[in-house]
């Protein structure tokens, strides 16, 4: 796409250059100036007279597959670029005459571009080293540029009848030549240029699967198309499918790649590790498939939809709706999807290869232990980077991948608790006389008290629901541990210690898990909601 902007940036130029003399005089900024649409219809037939050509081209040799290639796509883009950006800058989208033919020009650049992709993918996909998936996805990236090459005739004969209509001279496709034929034999050029050295090879491989991990987990909404039937694709827009949203997801991509080619290609690692040139290919694919979603998606909410779409198009569009949402959802957010997932499964490989292992102690949650939020938390941040860590207590390992196995642990942590508690209130004076059943309740709510006011216990609920009646048989220590216990099962108290629990396996995970603790497991000890660090964004899609 070197070329493409390239030119748009030639065109840029022209165009400054050719109204200068309008900005420049005192006039312009305040009075509009029409030009007569004579004048204009001279201007845009020498204009586009070759993106004509090359319409007429496509719709008279339509049935020949030689009238699609990549270097006649080019020019299709060029032409249509520059001829679209001087009808912008005359004003023609806002022109009831020349609208219509202004949108379609529009058009003729878009599925040229998304045509360009598909032959990129097409061309490039032996390259890419792709794990298999279920679907074929050759078939059909071959199925979608067959559908692209009848909107782009489609598209150039109802171009050329409008030029007519306007007045435009229509240019003979005479000195037709093999221009764009492309013949491209086979083989490719020996891979003959010394390989980059870098410092750490392990620490090159794991930032960047973890980057496309961390990329990954924002990008859910590829995997969403596959349980959506056709019939109810429009009502994925625009939530959660919007121009928007994939646009923001392919700036993600294109990003990752230029990481790839900055840090890992031509590394003696990238020889070495046979994982990363595939990676770099499940990066490129997703990347291009959603350079397509991206357009499709422009003409669908631009021109297709019912409520911000064009109604110069919307009337007699160049490819039916039913068809564009085909090749959007079902080919390249579903392949995006498909590919996405098999990249992720690839870099938990990466990071199970290239894996420190460490340890870290840290504390337990401070509100009510383990409980759902902190072990769910746990669990999706050792499962987003596919590593194996394990969660131990008093030399009781429990497997940190799985929210249940870690939530066991409050068991023991409890207990840990319990025992705590029973030598903190052997320190306190005690009644040493029998009590009566009032007395009994005065002097246990008497110690929560002195407890919670020396942090000892955290009160979430007052006034404290005690037991209507107390065994006046056990001695007052284990009246009182066992009614701490009951509030404590409850949910009305808790018990303050400072615990602690270690995390073994890989140090990159182990460093999230630390930031996770530090940051009271996204609670405080009330079990409010507290915000996470930015390094932790995936845990909150």
């Amino acid at each position: 796409m070197l070329e493409h902007f390239k030119l748009k940036r030639r065109s840029n130029a022209v165009l400054r250059h050719e109204f200068q003399s309008t900005k420049d005089h005192p006039a312009s900024h305040t009075t509009p100036v029409l030009i007569d649409n004579e004048q204009f219809i001279v201007l845009i037939t020498e204009r586009a007279a070759k993106l004509l050509w090359i319409a007429r081209l496509l719709a008279e040799r339509s049935p020949q597959p030689i009238s699609l290639s990549r270097p006649l796509i080019i020019d299709v883009l060029s032409q249509a670029l520059q001829t679209e950006e001087l009808l912008d800058a005359y004003g023609a989208r806002n022109n009831r005459q020349w609208c219509r033919f202004r949108s379609l020009v529009a058009a003729i650049k878009l599925f040229a571009n998304v045509t360009y992709e598909l032959f990129h993918i097409h061309h490039c996909l032996p390259s890419y080293r792709l794990l298999p998936i279920e679907r074929d996805f050759p078939g059909a990236t071959a199925r979608c540029l067959k559908i692209t090459h009848k909107v782009l005739v489609r598209t150039a004969k109802w171009l050329l009848l409008h030029a007519t209509d306007l007045g435009l001279a229509i240019p003979a496709t005479t000195g037709w030549t093999e221009n764009y034929t492309e013949h491209l034999p086979a083989g490719r050029l020996p891979r003959d240029r010394s390989a980059r050295r870098i410092k750490s090879a392990a620490e090159t491989a794991t930032h960047l699967a973890t980057a496309y991990l961390n990329l990954a987990a924002k990008s859910e909404l590829l995997n969403s198309v596959e349980k959506i039937q056709p019939k109810d694709y429009p009502t994925c827009f625009p939530d959660p499918i919007s121009e928007e949203s994939l646009r923001y997801l392919k700036v993600g991509f294109h990003c990752l790649q230029s990481l790839y080619d900055t840090y890992v290609s031509e590394t003696e690692i990238e020889y070495l590790d046979d994982d990363l040139p595939t990676l770099r290919g499940h990066i490129s694919v997703v990347f291009r498939l959603l350079e397509i979603a991206t357009y499709l998606i422009h003409y669908y909410e631009r021109h297709l939809n019912v409520h911000t779409g064009d109604s110069t198009l919307r009337r007699k569009p160049v490819i039916a709706l039913k068809t564009l949402l085909s090749i959007l959802m079902n080919y390249a957010i579903a392949f995006a999807g498909l590919y996405l997932t098999c990249g992720r499964c690839l870099c938990h490989t990466m990071l199970k290869h290239y894996a420190e292992t460490g340890r870290i102690d840290v504390p337990v949650p401070s509100y009510r232990g383990f409980h759902v939020r902190p072990s769910t938390l746990v669990a999706r941040i050792v499962r987003h980077y596919g590593s194996e860590v394990i969660m131990e207590l008093d030399g009781q390992p429990y497997d940190a991948g799985t929210p249940m196995d870690i939530f066991r642990a409050n068991e023991k942590i409890n207990a840990h608790k319990r025992h705590w508690l029973v030598s903190e209130i052997a320190r306190l004076p005690l009644p040493q006389t029998p009590l009566s059943d009032n007395e009994t309740r005065a002097a246990v709510l008497d110690i929560i008290v002195r407890l919670a006011q020396q942090s000892k216990l955290i009160v979430y609920q007052q006034p404290l629901q005690l037991s209507e009646e107390f065994n006046k048989d056990g001695i007052l220590l284990e009246t009182v541990v066992k009614e701490i216990a009951r509030l404590q099962a409850t949910g009305q108290l808790d018990i303050k210690t400072d615990l602690n629990i270690a995390f073994v396996g890989d140090k990159r995970v182990l460093k999230d898990l630390e930031l996770l603790a530090n940051s009271g497991y996204g609670e405080d000890y009330f079990g409010n909601n507290i915000a996470l660090p930015k390094e932790l964004a995936y845990l909150r899609r």
